[in-house]
């Protein structure tokens, strides 16, 4: 199949299949004598996987890593897990960091008025002018 139909049937596109030929995240593909790229089924599931990892947040180079597990039939899964299970920290230490940030907007937006004074804590507080109304 050609790079559209391999796009089509991965969810991946055909941009970003070049991408991650360049970057050798995955082979180069096979070319036709009129050097149009050739994929197969194989190469359509490498791609799904690739999107998969990518939509659970995996980095680029967790995801090279995860797929050279995938590839590898004598790897251990406590490598797979400790893969996952640091990203899993990352993503809730991630989480509690954009929590933290809801609270004080919250906090600032409640402190603002909100109404035809232009004194306003929202712009005070990212002005470093007021540190004690940033404290929620």
């Amino acid at each position: 199949m050609n790079i559209g139909e391999a796009a089509k049937a991965s969810g991946v596109s055909a941009k970003m299949i070049r991408y991650y030929e360049s970057i050798g995240l995955i082979s180069e593909a096979d070319r036709t004598h009129s050097n149009y790229r050739v994929y197969g089924t194989n190469d359509v599931h490498t791609l799904r996987f690739i999107k998969r990892a990518r939509n659970l947040g995996f980095s680029m180079e967790e995801t090279s890593a995860l797929l050279a597990l995938w590839h590898d039939r004598t790897r251990a899964s406590a490598d797979v897990k400790q893969i996952a299970t640091e990203h899993v920290q990352a993503l809730e230490t991630r989480i509690s960091e954009l929590q933290e940030m809801a609270d004080t907007l919250r906090h600032l937006v409640h402190c603002c008025s909100g109404d035809n004074r232009p004194d306003c804590p929202i712009l005070s507080n990212l002005a470093g002018q007021d540190r004690a109304v940033g404290q929620a």
